[in-house]
């Protein structure tokens, strides 16, 4: 049996691929550079391939590179869920629990739950992630996240339970800086053509990414949050929708302006999903505690 391909190996490889350097890795591993690269070296000698083109400023993986990583993830995964089933089978509370969510959702309400859950004493690691459009079903889909909060679209149908905490209605918003500030009338398709506009990039990794750009504009600012989209059109760098209970605070300073746009923005109801065969004791208190947040309230 070959033993070249160690879990500390796949790990080392994730880490690279996902913090964009060698030294980015180390620190997120706890390790010294040093050791990072034996580890990546000495896999690349047992397997007698190159894992890295070093060749450029930046290494970047090679198609074989790619190739291991992508099925080093589902057995870094599987590795997971193992240790998740043997601890969860000794004491019925799972060694860690994951929970993303949508950047339309404010996270304040979450740290509550969390502060809760730690008062019972159970130890179980926490972990939380942010997730963009449809990235919250390739969360789950990935088994990344256990519990995603915010998610929108076309629901799935057969894996995941949900239930509905909303609906997000949407105004289309500029600085009060911006040209179209003090426009009269409904903005029509050659008038958004003129600007920049500000969208959020949709975080999948394996579904289909979802486009968030609704109209063309002159140039597309991406930016990874909510929050960050609104601090953009605040500044005046772009226009575009924002979900009404995030823009409102700006829209009542009047550091943003809504403006009436001829293309609609149709109202989007959002979930909290999950799979139907997740079970645990961390994961039914959550279940039972997020259901009842009012999460459209609070941002």
């Amino acid at each position: 049996m070959h033993q070249a391909i160690t879990i500390e190996a796949l790990q080392a490889l994730d880490a690279i691929d996902k913090k964009g350097s060698f030294a980015a890795a180390a620190e997120s591993l706890f390790k010294v550079p040093s050791a990072l690269s034996y580890t990546i070296k000495k896999l690349e000698e047992d397997l007698d391939i190159t894992l890295f083109d070093r060749s450029k400023q930046r290494a970047q993986l090679t198609p074989a590179g790619r190739l291991v990583l992508e099925q080093g993830r589902e057995i870094l995964l599987a590795t997971n869920r193992l240790i998740d089933s043997v601890k969860q089978l000794d004491s019925g509370w799972e060694r860690e629990i994951r929970i993303a969510r949508d950047t339309t959702i404010c996270q304040a309400p979450l740290f509550d739950l969390v502060t809760q859950f730690n008062q019972l004493e159970h130890n179980v690691d926490v972990t939380l992630g942010v997730e963009v459009l449809g990235g919250g079903w390739d969360a789950l889909h990935s088994r990344r996240a256990d519990i995603v909060i915010g998610v929108s679209g076309e629901l799935p149908k057969g894996l995941f339970k949900t239930h509905k905490i909303g609906t997000l209605s949407f105004v289309f918003a500029v600085s009060s800086q911006h040209p179209l500030a003090g426009f009269k009338g409904v903005i029509d398709n050659e008038q958004l053509r003129k600007y920049p506009s500000v969208v959020v990039a949709d975080t999948s990794q394996i579904l289909p990414v979802r486009d968030s750009g609704l109209f063309q504009s002159k140039q597309v600012l991406r930016v990874s949050s909510m929050d960050s989209k609104l601090e953009g059109q605040r500044q005046g760098l772009g226009i575009g929708f924002l979900p009404l209970h995030i823009a409102k605070p700006m829209l009542d300073s009047g550091e943003l302006v809504e403006k009436q746009c001829a293309i609609p923005r149709p109202d989007q109801d959002i979930y909290i999903a999950w799979h139907k065969d997740q079970q645990g004791k961390a994961f039914e208190w959550f279940i039972e505690k997020l259901c009842q947040v009012g999460w459209l309230q609070n941002h």
